[in-house]
């Protein structure tokens, strides 16, 4: 998989920076979050461990996908990339992101028939994404969100509990922030993505319309947030850590208007501290029936 004129160990370098590692285990740690939220300490160790492995290896896989079918539009927006700077070649990208999408598989087959669906689904919309509907106005960004969110969704499911009311506001919550969060990246991209033709939101509707939408996107993830907690699923612990997570991402949301840059940043830390709020809330459901 080496490119011409690189060394082994930059063609390691370059595979891992491919997957994004720390993506896709951050991805792997929502799945997990996904079951523990929707079951506790009451699920099957094997499932959590496959459904967290086909989680880590399909985000890797559609990571390594996209920057394939991104490599021209990457040496404008992102040249420190595997392919562009040379650690990888396009082929052997194409042929690492196969094999991590066959990984993800092979994990998925030991999950219960839905959580499988769910795989299927999400597998497909990854290979999907930058050549049928990143360069539509919305469309990709509501995939990608679609995609963050699921990934609580796929961890409920894997443990038999995709109803689950906090399971499914969680997945709700993630997938509106992040929609968010895509619709400001689409604004830091505008130089990139006008040079290579693609018709994100910003290009077509204009910047300020784009982030108006998403402030309100926000504002409807926020609201969805305080469900827990008065359907009584959730306690007072789980709202003291919600509030500031609501209120970093709604100054993010501010902030983007000015920086989008440092305001997309801001937002994934307010995601993260809201998730937290979900696993602190269950936890202290475990502690309280133990």
């Amino acid at each position: 998989m080496e490119s011409d004129g690189s060394t082994a160990p930059e063609t390691l370098r370059g595979l891992l920076d491919l997957t994004r590692l720390g993506n896709a285990v951050a991805a792997g740690v929502l799945t997990f979050t996904g079951a523990f939220v929707a079951a506790g300490l009451d699920s099957s160790v094997v499932a959590v461990v496959a459904s967290v492995a086909a989680t880590v290896f399909a985000t890797a896989a559609g990571n390594a996908v996209n920057d394939y079918f991104d490599r021209d539009i990457d040496r404008i927006n992102r040249p420190d990339r595997p392919i562009p700077r040379g650690a990888v070649s396009a082929r052997g990208a194409l042929a690492f992101s196969v094999a991590l999408f066959l990984s993800a598989v092979v994990a998925a087959l030991a999950l219960p028939p839905v959580a499988i669906a769910i795989a299927v689904v999400n597998l497909l919309a990854l290979v999907a994404y930058t050549e049928l509907f990143k360069g539509l106005p919305g469309v990709g960004n509501v995939v990608v969100a679609y995609l963050t969110g699921s990934t609580f969704l796929f961890g409920a499911a894997s443990v038999g509990q995709l109803t689950d009311s906090a399971a499914l506001v969680l997945f709700a919550l993630a997938a509106l922030a992040t929609l968010t969060r895509e619709i400001v990246k689409d604004v830091e991209d505008l130089a990139g993505d006008r040079e290579e033709g693609l018709r994100t939101l910003p290009i077509v509707a204009g910047e300020g319309v784009a982030l108006r939408l998403g402030a309100a996107v926000m504002a409807v993830a926020v609201a969805a947030s305080a469900a827990p907690y008065l359907l009584d699923v959730f306690g007072v612990v789980y709202l003291a850590i919600v509030i500031p997570a609501d209120a970093l991402m709604l100054s993010a949301v501010r902030r983007s208007f000015s920086d989008p840059s440092t305001a997309q940043r801001r937002l994934k830390r307010g995601m993260f501290l809201a998730t937290a709020a979900f696993v602190i809330g269950r936890a202290v459901d475990v502690v309280a029936v133990v």
